[in-house]
């Protein structure tokens, strides 16, 4: 290929949509070596997820409606906990409150009296949190039991507002906040991480060959004391001793890791057009053609307007325009062991969009022409 046709083919690819094609990888090589910890996780060394209920006051008019009924009730059976009645029937929702759930993620290790972040979204209508504090609100884990209390300002990265008219704006989603250090822990998550006799590493990314490299890689460092069964765990014998244990680990997560082969992907995002394209991806001898069909449909009115003499009425009429282009579907041909490069180029080439490459990926994994692995997300 000579440099113009080069040049050409350069434009062609810069012109193409974001969306259409990611290459990962480039001049990598077959098996590229990773810290451990980047590949495993300690079993029993793991985040839970932490939930809860509560109000968030101060609000400057921009809290729940009094279309939420829920957050009535909530004031209500707020204000009972301090000893105010509240006389039946009646409404005690207030535009400055607003319901939110809130949640966090409660780290291994954690121990009593340590400060988590936590996210605080509006549940009901609410048109913003700025500006509001949460009130004292229990999280609990999947067990029912509160390991932590929330409180604190609520801090926005949004806002949103609105005229008279019912003009508005909205910059990011005033709806949702963070507060940073915002729980306190108040009960430990107890794990038999420094009990056992053995730490188990459980693989990310299951896969044989990279299992039996840890498996190497542990015994070669620290002598005959990791074993696997299959390619998802490997059991380690560790010290009994907590800090020796601790220290242990330290090292072993620090070890180099050769990763084993893994198949190539395509992967598609249906939602958003985007189509991630790895790099060792090839294709079987195929030749693909593709087309499309475009129905367009124009509306206009045709207004009658008659003279002012004619004592006439003005008539709109509705007009409509159907075209069909059935557009012009080219066939060509990938050779075999076709590496990502050619299908790039030939791709461009037809100037196909992300919705094409993706039908044509699809179909080609289906004739059996794709040596690697389709994902849709």
């Amino acid at each position: 290929m000579n440099f113009r046709k080069r040049l050409s083919s350069l434009h062609r690819l810069l012109a193409l949509p974001l969306a259409f094609c990611v290459a990962v990888g480039g001049a990598a090589p077959a098996q590229a070596a990773q810290v451990l910890r980047n590949l495993v996780a300690v079993e029993g060394m793991r985040d839970n997820p932490l939930v809860g209920y509560g109000l968030v006051v101060g609000l400057n008019g921009s809290g729940d409606s009094t279309q939420v009924k829920f957050a009535s009730q909530s004031v209500i059976n707020m204000l009972k906990q301090f000893g105010v009645k509240v006389p039946d029937g009646t409404d005690a929702k207030s535009k400055n409150v607003a319901t939110v759930m809130v949640s966090a993620v409660f780290p291994p290790g954690y121990r009593k009296g340590q400060n988590i972040d936590v996210v605080v979204s509006s549940m009901g209508d609410a048109k913003s949190l700025r500006g509001g504090a949460l009130l004292l609100t229990p999280l609990r884990a999947a067990d029912n039991e509160v390991y932590a209390l929330a409180q604190g300002n609520v801090v926005v990265g949004g806002f949103s507002a609105a005229g008279k008219s019912g003009s508005s704006v909205t910059v990011n989603t005033p709806t949702s906040g963070r507060i940073p250090s915002g729980a306190a822990i108040e009960r430990e998550i107890a794990t038999d991480f420094a009990t056992k006799p053995t730490v188990r590493l459980s693989l990310r990314h299951p896969h044989f060959q990279t299992a039996i490299n840890i498996v190497d890689s542990i015994n070669k460092r620290f002598g005959d004391i990791a074993t696997t069964t299959d390619a998802t765990s490997i059991d380690v014998v560790a010290p009994a001793n907590p800090t020796q244990r601790v220290a242990f680990m330290a090292k072993l997560e620090a070890l180099s890791i050769d990763v084993g082969d893994d198949s190539p992907k395509v992967v598609f995002n249906s939602r958003t057009g985007t189509v991630v394209i790895a790099e060792g991806l090839r294709v079987r001898a195929a030749a693909v053609t593709h087309g499309s069909l475009k129905v367009v449909i124009s509306e206009s009115t045709k207004v009658s307007q008659p003279n002012a003499l004619a004592q006439g009425n003005t008539v709109a009429t509705p007009q409509s325009q159907v075209s069909v282009d059935q557009g012009s579907g080219q066939m060509f041909k990938w050779p075999a062991g076709a590496k990502l490069q050619s299908i790039i180029d030939v791709v461009n080439s037809l100037g196909a969009s992300p919705d094409d490459i993706m039908a044509i990926l699809q179909a080609l994994d289906q004739a059996g022409a794709i040596e690697g692995e389709l994902v849709v997300i």
